[in-house]
């Protein structure tokens, strides 16, 4: 795969052909846009394989969604092959990841996977837009892209203890370092694909 643009598709490719069981359940992710794993693509900390950095980003962006939302290329599962499909859609992107040597990057998705399901749990499962996930998948990915931003594990941490400031001073980190990194405009067209909007 040469083009990060092209990530969903080629993980549903992918996905297809493992023959799993998994595999019926596939969908062309028609119309859908891997803004996220664009964005990680784009960082000079992916320049190396910034096609591998987004599919094994949108990955795990997608086991999240199987997990608590609606999927964008696994459909039709029940909620056990859902959430099974979730589990090893994390463990793909972050062995994908391990094989290229970021461990940084492992530690920072590892982090991400486990805070976004306390911020689910602590919903009672009800999805919630002003829960700071939307801010911490935004600042994770510019953090694989391009570094972590000034205070990154202080809001991370503050997230986790329930702190409402804590989601825009992810978001604030994430647009200053996007900005550094000449990664703005894919900042903002991550976030509109997962639905986010600064307030």
């Amino acid at each position: 795969m040469a083009d990060a643009g092209e990530a969903l598709n080629e993980l549903a490719i992918q996905l297809r052909g493992e023959g799993s069981v998994i595999s019926p359940h596939v969908r062309d992710p028609d119309g859908e846009v891997p803004g996220l794993g664009m964005l990680v693509a784009g960082g000079p900390r992916a320049a190396n394989a910034p096609a591998e950095y987004a599919i094994l980003f949108e990955s795990i962006r997608e086991g999240y969604l199987l997990h608590y939302s609606d999927a964008r290329v696994v459909n039709g599962a029940d909620d056990d092959l859902a959430l099974l499909a979730g589990d090893y859609l994390y463990a793909r992107g972050l062995e994908r990841l391990a094989g290229l040597g970021d461990l940084e990057a492992v530690r920072e998705l590892s982090d991400l996977i486990s805070l976004a399901a306390q911020l689910h749990a602590a919903n009672h499962g009800s999805p919630d837009p002003d829960d700071g996930s939307g801010a911490l998948w935004l600042a994770s990915a510019i953090t694989v892209a391009a570094g972590p931003p000034p205070g990154h594990d202080d809001a991370k941490r503050a997230l986790r203890d329930g702190d409402p400031a804590a989601s825009w001073a992810l978001w604030e980190g994430a647009a200053s370092v996007a900005e550094k990194a000449g990664l703005a405009e894919r900042l903002g067209g991550a976030a509109e694909s997962i639905g986010f909007r600064p307030q």
